[in-house]
């Protein structure tokens, strides 16, 4: 028996790109917000105008099922394509491509009512079995979605009709709706998805010159609200000091994330940029491939924790800004638990665990490094510290690609860094595949039974039990929560301030005329 149903409700773009490259920026006040989205309704608009948006986050291929990186998130996550359910900046969970759903009384049945007049970029329309095979591309065995553990309680996916999604799960999933957010609904026609897409959003790809830039241009067709613009441009710089400066000389409009703190006052004491502070989820970690000598050790790990200065670490880096983690989970997320003491700053007490786990003459391991910033300033204050228990870090920087390949895929590491942008990514703590290899049965066992919870209230104590735990193990090192730091031109508004999974919507920006 199921429960009620309830409704929810040169290329043309590079044409634009070279006229928007001749566009000065407005002199319009300085603000200073914590907002979900910058507004100037007041001013007037140019509906076709083209957004530059400068990023650090290069994506390695166009498909989030085979390990594209944050980058793919940050230019095609709502922009290029949907899901089911969209998360939205502030963390909300809203129908995206449903238009109704109802529930089994025993929670192991999901029908999904899909929205009528939605078509793919291609013109194909979409159908139920669209969704069926985009789901289908997380949870298949060779899928290297971060996702896929989280769908794992999917046990079939029928058809009944061209508009009808039922999802049957062999033990309930609370989350369900939030896992299916990070589902994008893809045609089922479509080929080589690492490079061409064929979503259903308001923007398609024009153009992506790797190396370089990833052009989207408005989707006329787009069966929701047409965008504010004419197109986006993701520009993609390797050196923070460098995007500074592009925004300087109006080479871009956006600076979707500072990642160069001692820049900002360039930017907040001059009324041509905005700057806007909104809330992070991005974690800095330290990762231990725990499943490898000396890191299976949970005392080394603790050790490692207790000589690292984590507040000298976020105060050289960010100044005023960041804030200090215990644990995965950032203060925004429900089972949040302040575990900042927990193996807090401490030499003497360092040394002490390491003598007990057998290192008192300290010992050597390679750190990969990603090679853009902050990552290689982090290696080097970590070098220093730990140097001082008499632990000697080889620092091995690395690109992005060779990240993915080495530490994500193969899981040839011995300690890493890295940021963690998702949001509730707890659960990746309770998958003894993933790449850092933690495996605690009874974290396991908290995190799979909080997907079975009745309500939020057990769900919610289940993961700060979970929570906790983790914390205790120092399965990882949690360095710092990124400060999130949007800087723009002051002549456009409309786009998201919150560093949520990294994705950012582009589709409500607007640029003044001029």
């Amino acid at each position: 028996m199921t429960g009620t149903i309830i409704g929810f409700g040169k290329t043309a773009g590079q044409a634009r790109r070279a006229r928007g490259a001749t566009l000065a920026a407005a002199t319009l006040a300085l603000a200073l917000s914590t907002s979900t989205a910058v507004f100037a309704e007041d001013a007037k608009f140019d509906p076709n105008a083209s957004i530059t948006i400068g990023s650090l986050y290069e994506p390695q291929n166009l498909d989030n099922t085979a390990g594209a990186g944050q980058g793919i998130n940050e230019a095609f996550n709502g922009n290029v394509y949907e899901a089911l359910f969209t998360l939205t900046d502030a963390g909300d969970v809203q129908p995206g491509l449903v238009a109704a759903q109802s529930v089994s009384e025993d929670g192991l049945t999901y029908t999904f009512k899909l929205r009528p007049g939605v078509a793919f970029h291609s013109g194909d329309p979409l159908t139920a079995a669209d969704v069926k095979y985009s789901i289908e591309r997380v949870t298949v065995e060779h899928s290297k979605s971060s996702r896929k553990k989280s769908l794992s309680t999917i046990s079939a996916i029928e058809t009944p009709d061209d508009q009808t999604v039922v999802v049957k799960l062999s033990a309930r999933s609370i989350s369900l709706p939030y896992n299916l957010s990070y589902v994008w609904i893809v045609n089922d026609a479509a080929k080589d998805l690492n490079a061409s897409e064929d979503g259903t959003g308001p923007y398609r790809l024009d153009e992506w010159r790797r190396g370089s830039s990833l052009a989207l241009t408005r989707n006329d067709k787009y069966w929701g609200t047409a965008p504010t613009n004419g197109e986006v441009v993701f520009q993609y710089f390797t050196d923070a000091t460098a995007l500074n400066n592009a925004l300087l000389t109006g080479a871009v409009d956006i600076i979707t994330s500072v990642q160069s703190p001692d820049s900002i006052a360039q930017f907040k004491d001059n009324p041509d940029f905005t700057v806007t502070a909104g809330q992070s989820t991005t974690k800095e970690l330290l990762a231990f491939n725990d499943r490898v000598a000396p890191f299976d050790n949970v005392k080394v790990r603790k050790a490692i924790a207790r000589a690292i200065d984590d507040k000298k670490l976020l105060t050289s880096i960010w100044g005023e800004y960041g804030t200090l983690i215990g644990s995965f989970v950032p203060p925004t997320d429900p089972w949040y638990v302040d575990l900042t003491a927990v193996d807090a700053y401490d030499v003497e007490s360092a040394k002490a665990l390491l003598k007990e786990a057998g290192f008192a003459d300290g010992f050597t391991f390679k750190l990969d490094t990603p090679n853009y910033d902050p990552h290689p300033i982090v290696a080097q204050f970590i070098q220093s510290e730990l140097a001082k228990v008499n632990i000697k870090v080889e620092i091995n920087v690395i690109t992005a690609n060779e990240w993915y390949t080495k530490v994500y895929k193969a899981h040839d590491f011995q300690a890493t860094l890295q940021e963690h942008v998702n949001h509730r990514d707890i659960v990746f703590y309770g998958n003894p595949d993933f790449y850092w290899g933690y495996n605690n049965p009874k974290v396991v066992d908290l995190i799979k039974a909080s997907e079975s919870a009745a309500n939020t209230d057990e769900q919610t104590a289940k993961l700060k039990e979970a929570n906790t735990i983790i914390a205790e193990d120092a399965a990882s090192n949690w360095l710092y929560l990124y400060p999130q730091i949007v800087v723009s031109s002051s002549a456009v508004t409309g786009y998201p301030v919150n560093g949520l999974n990294s994705q950012f919507f582009a589709f409500g920006i607007k640029k003044s005329e001029q």
